[in-house]
Order: structure tokens, then sequence, then C-alpha cells
């Protein structure tokens, strides 16, 4: 006779999801401290392979497993939140609600966290504006039956690419939703305002979407076992079909191409397009964050797990603190020392970027664990469960 797996308690089965967006706070942390204090040293979309540094490449490339897993995730919280409550109409109310509070945070306190100006006149359309706008998106979706809504997901994340060769110009009609869901580009607001879609949201609605589907693998009646078993196949899937596309140049990307060192050739397989992400980009973060999602499950007992878990218990109230920490470091910074690398006040090499990333991280946790516990216990209080 066998014993049948039973589902771990709601917060151990959790914890594994809370670790892994931590771990992608922090991947974002060290990107935005490369930012911030590497500014002299700009990386394109994809990177130039022969003017960049492998550390810098190894740099920009852990950060793009953030967006990807963090939206994923929430598309997998926003189920787990209707299992919690009484269903799809608490899903979609929620997930509208929350959409337009993100929205509002990325042309409020977000882009004045990176602009420092009032009234602005460039407002970036970044990731907390895709995450809200993919939010909205799903607050109708999740109506859908879920496996017309996980063909759709899969659909908008593997067909996409096929959109690239569409553009509007700029007095089209189309040109603003259209620049909003895929084109990249500039929206000429007013004559004192411009906005910059920095975040095509077509592909991120896709992937949330995605994440709502995964959703039941982690409901109360799914064994550990079956959950570890669909994570494993679906992360491996994910960075097979990256291989098998990426080294045959598939559809989605541009080409890469042997270098002078097996190093650089390695960097060019792995050169991949975030704006907006392509297919190859999706299936090799997806691969990756699923197969993390698996790992940290099944050691949910170390200490590691249960501090990254801090971190991701409060993401929202760390995004908006590190912003602003940062941006009076490099005031201070700049206004102590001076500027030094040309326009800017910067670092001289990628290890001190790493470096200070590490003691921001380490001087966040308590506030982020103070913040976390404080929504955890104040349930009464609605607005703290945006954060």
């Amino acid at each position: 006779m066998t014993t049948p797996v039973q589902a771990p308690p709601s917060s151990q089965r959790l914890l594994s999801i809370d670790a892994l967006r931590g771990l992608v706070i922090l991947l974002m942390l060290l990107d935005h401290v490369r930012e911030t204090f590497f500014l002299h040293r700009q990386v394109a979309d994809p990177m130039n392979i022969d003017s960049t540094e492998p550390v810098l490449f190894l740099s920009r490339t852990l950060a793009h497993l953030c967006a990807p897993v963090f939206v994923l995730l929430t598309g997998l919280s926003a189920y787990l939140y209707g299992e919690k409550y009484q269903g799809k109409r608490d899903v979609s109310v929620f997930l509208f609600k929350r959409g337009l509070f993100l929205v509002l945070l990325e042309l409020t306190l977000v882009n004045f966290a990176w602009t420092f100006q009032f009234p602005p006149s460039v407002i970036y359309l970044q990731v907390i504006w895709a995450i809200g706008l993919s939010m909205l998106a799903l607050a109708a979706l999740v109506w859908l039956p879920r496996p017309v809504l996980l063909l759709l997901a899969l659909g908008i994340i593997g067909g996409h690419n096929l959109l690239d060769s569409l553009h509007f110009a700029a007095d089209s009609t189309l040109h603003v939703p259209w620049a909003i869901l895929h084109d990249r580009g500039w929206i000429e607001f007013s004559d004192t305002l411009r906005l910059r879609t920095s975040y095509p949201v077509l592909p991120w609605i896709g992937v949330i979407a995605l994440g709502y589907c995964v959703g039941p693998w982690f409901a109360r009646s799914a064994s550990a076992a079956e959950r570890q078993r669909y994570l494993l196949l679906a992360g491996a899937g994910a960075l097979l079909g990256f291989v098998a596309l990426r080294l045959f140049n598939g559809y989605g990307e541009a080409h890469w191409v042997a270098h002078g060192t097996h190093l650089q050739t390695l960097m060019s397989f792995f050169n991949i397009t975030k704006y907006p992400p392509s297919l190859l980009f999706l299936t090799l973060t997806l691969g990756v964050g699923l197969l993390l999602l698996l790992a940290f499950e099944r050691v949910q007992q170390s200490k590691w797990i249960a501090m990254l878990a801090v971190f991701g218990a409060a993401p929202m109230f760390f995004y908006l603190l590190h912003l602003y920490v940062l941006k009076a470091l490099y005031l201070l910074s700049a206004g102590l020392l001076g500027l030094n690398q040309g326009n800017y006040f910067g670092f001289d090499g990628m290890g001190s970027v790493w470096l200070t990333a590490m003691l921001l991280a380490i001087a966040l946790y308590l506030p982020v664990r103070w913040f976390a516990g404080l929504k955890a216990r104040r349930r009464d209080i609605s607005l703290l469960k945006y954060f």
C-alpha cells in the first residue's frame, strides 16, 4: 500500500511563491543599481556583444527574469485570491481595482522617483504600468473557460512576434493604441509632455493569463507531487523549446552568430529581445522561473528561502522604497563627489554595482520585514493588500 501525498499547509504551500518573487525583486534591485550608478554604460536591446563585457551582460541577463516571473506570479496569485474568497467575481473586481492602482502609481510616484520632475516633461510607462494594464485585461479574461484562456495565453505568447513588422505613423489614429500594445515608442501627449511606452503590454497579457491558468497546480486540493511534476515538465519543456528554436535561429528573434571567442558566442546565443519580449525571451525566462519555483518548493526549510519570502511578501512597498533610496543615494553621491563619468556620477566597474546591490538588500531587509508583518496583521486595512 502507498500513502497518498498530502498538500502542504497553506503557508508552506505558498512560501515558494513569495521566495521566487523575492529573488526576482533582488535581481531587479541589482539592475536598478546598474541603471543608477552605471548609466554612462547604456546597453541596447538586444545587447551589443562586441561592446558589452561579460559581467555587464550577465547582470542584465539575470534581470531579464524579473518582469516575466513577476507577471506570471501575479496571474497565479490572482487565481489563489479567488480560491481564498468567492471566486471569479471577487478576482475580477480585485484585479480591476489593483490594475488601476498600479497605473496611477506608475504615472505619479514611480515616474517621479526616476525623473524627479514635477510637473513631468516625460512619463516612462514601464513595468508597473504593464502589470497594471495586464491586470485590467485579466479582470475581463478570467470569465473565459480555463482551456480557452490557456489557448489565448499561448497564442499571444507564441504569435505576437508575427506583428513585429506592423507600425503606424505618429499621425495615424492607430499609433497610440499600437504603441501601448506592441510597438515601443513615443506618444506626444501635449507640447510639454511626452509618454514613452517602454513596456508594450500585449505579450504581458499573455503571460499573466498563463499564470492564472497555472493556478490550479497550487490549489489546496492539489498534491505536491503532481504540482512538482507539472512544474518540471512545463519548465523543462519551455527551455527545450528555447534551445530548439534558438539553435536554428527560429522565428521571433535576432539571429545569434559565432564570435571570436566561445564566451562571446555563448553570449550571442542568449542575447534576446525584451521590448517587447520575444517568444524566445519568454520561453527562456519562464522556463527558468518555473524550475526555480520547483526548486524552492523542495527546499522550503532553508533559511534563505524564508529571507527571500520576506521581500516577496511586500513587493510594491519594496519597489517604491528602493527607487527613492537609490535616487537619494545618487543625488547625495553626485553632490558630494561631483560628476565623474561625463554627465553622470557613476562607478568605474560592475563590481561596485554588485556590492552596492548587496548592501542595499541588507539595509532594506528590516523595513520590508516590518511592513510585511504589518500587512499580515492588519488585514482590516484594505489598502495594504495592494502593496
